[in-house]
């Protein structure tokens, strides 16, 4: 209650001293952040020329060199023994033979199922194929899953977790229903068809006996010869009256090494040159797509990535003048982040500052556009922030304060809600931090129909809304930089499974 009047009552102090609290020193160097230059670095960053920057191609290190020659010429330090580039392996796999059959269907994988699971076998192997339904106790206790494929119906339950209890109690492996529709699941399927060939993008680790395979509930329906209302029935109450079925299946594997870089530039502070901010951007995106089609990302995350570049610029140019941070700025551009928030988490697990020394993370993902929750509203200037007091409470004052005395933007916490739906806090490069205890912010400007689309391009992009938004990000980034004391953490990351 204390911490709600205090924060209360400097907001009222922030708002009284509105005029008067203005800087005219980061109000000049502000001003060097702008749409031409935003404009000008998107151009190039989210051209056909980088070809949808995917992880690991020809575009993304095209990106990264642009990147670290950006840095280099604003005399930032390449922190990484003087290079700008942290380098590192990620690991391409690809099944390239993966059967079920159930009885005598012989299913087709990114058709009839999706193999989100893992596995390696010389050859194919048979096991029962039972119904479970929910994975309850009361469930574990009627059906023997041991050695058999289970049948799981997880509509509206967090799959990680019901497939983690199966395969805990025994099961040879799994198949199982997420959700409803045989349209839901064919634009799934199609999706995965459509990537098969690049094969999954993650961190190199020995294979996991772990097959799981994704059906519809019409295939589910099919495969157990029980129409869906009895199966659904049946997965809360008696899932033991479902006959079991005869399956047989196979996974091969191969996995080969996928070079890539985090790229990042180094400002040293002057008194508190030892406590590190950093400032963040994936700037990696999806490619090209089955279509031959180029996912140019402008929006996700070209925008963050130039507004980063930017925010580099200004702190750059003062420190030119003599004008260095208190504390010192890395400014991180990762990659990774649309396989699974990859750069940022070899990052965490490799810091080239440490972490403990990180007083907090500035992530930027998106803030190019207007989404769907704005798109017909009359005051379209808001940009979504995203956990910025869970961990410290200090760092949503510092960053509203700075809104009131400089910006004025509407500053929208709908997605900050711990049972948000959407999921965005566990969707960006903060998340890596945040799960170290490091406060964080994440600046978004929420989804769109370009959404991952090759339509998300440069000419879509609202640039004077993007430079408002970047002009924020900096006015809080300089004072969290120059302020006496680090934001202490306070709170508790109540947030720290994906």
């Amino acid at each position: 209650m204390k911490r709600n009047y205090w924060v209360a009552g400097l907001l009222s102090l922030c708002l009284t001293w509105q005029v008067s609290a203005q800087d005219a020193t980061v109000l000049k160097y502000a001003e060097l952040i702008t749409a031409e230059g935003l404009e000008e670095k998107l151009t190039y960053l989210a051209s056909d020329e980088l070809e949808g920057r995917d992880t690991g191609e020809k575009g993304q290190k095209m990106a990264a060199e642009y990147l670290a020659n950006h840095y280099k010429n604003l005399g930032l330090v390449g922190p990484v023994n003087g290079d700008y580039l942290q380098k590192f392996n990620l690991a391409s796999v690809t099944f390239s033979d993966v059967n079920l059959t159930v009885g005598k269907q012989k299913l087709v994988n990114n058709e009839d199922f999706v193999f989100i699971g893992d596995g390696d076998m010389k050859k194919a192997a048979k096991a029962d194929l039972v119904f479970l339904g929910l994975a309850s106790e009361e469930n574990l206790a009627k059906v023997d899953v041991k050695g058999k494929l289970v049948g799981l119906w997880a509509i509206g339950a967090r799959a990680q977790t019901v497939v983690s209890d199966v395969m805990e109690a025994g099961a040879a492996g799994i198949v199982i229903v997420t959700m409803e529709g045989q349209a839901n699941f064919d634009r799934l399927a199609n999706r995965y068809k459509s990537l098969s060939g690049r094969g999954r993008l993650g961190f190199e680790q020995p294979s996991k006996q772990e097959p799981i395979f994704l059906i519809s509930s019409d295939k589910m329906s099919s495969l157990f010869e029980t129409p869906v209302e009895i199966l659904k029935e049946a997965a809360k109450n008696n899932p033991e009256s479902i006959k079991a079925q005869k399956a047989s299946y196979l996974i091969k594997k191969t996995t080969k090494l996928v070079p890539t870089e985090n790229v990042m530039g180094y400002l040293e502070g002057t008194d508190k040159k030892d406590e590190v901010l950093v400032i963040s951007s994936h700037y990696d995106h999806t490619g090209i797509d089955s279509q031959g089609r180029i996912n140019n990302g402008a929006d996700d995350d070209g925008s963050g990535t130039v507004s980063v570049m930017q925010i580099a610029e200004a702190f750059a140019a003062a420190a030119k003048d003599g004008i260095k941070p208190r504390r010192s700025i890395l400014f991180l551009n990762v990659t990774g982040e649309e396989k699974g928030l990859l750069g940022s988490e070899y990052y965490s697990n490799n810091p080239i500052f440490p972490l403990e020394n990180t007083v907090n993370n500035i992530n930027i993902d998106m803030v190019g556009r207007i989404d769907y929750e704005y798109q017909d509203a009359e005051d379209q200037d808001y940009v979504y922030v995203i956990g910025s007091e869970m961990l410290s409470s200090h760092l949503k004052v510092i960053n509203e304060y700075n809104n009131i005395t400089y910006t004025g933007l509407k500053l929208d916490y709908r997605y900050d809600a711990e049972d948000d739906p959407n999921r965005f806090y566990y969707r960006s490069d903060h998340y890596n931090f945040a799960k170290h205890n490091i406060p964080v912010i994440f600046f978004f400007n929420g989804v769109h129909d370009d959404y991952h689309q090759h339509t998300d391009t440069v000419d879509k992009i609202e640039f004077p809304l993007m430079t408002k938004r970047a002009k924020l990000i900096f006015h809080t980034s300089w004072d969290l930089a120059n302020r006496d004391e680090r934001t202490p953490v306070d709170g508790t990351n109540t947030r720290t499974d994906r």
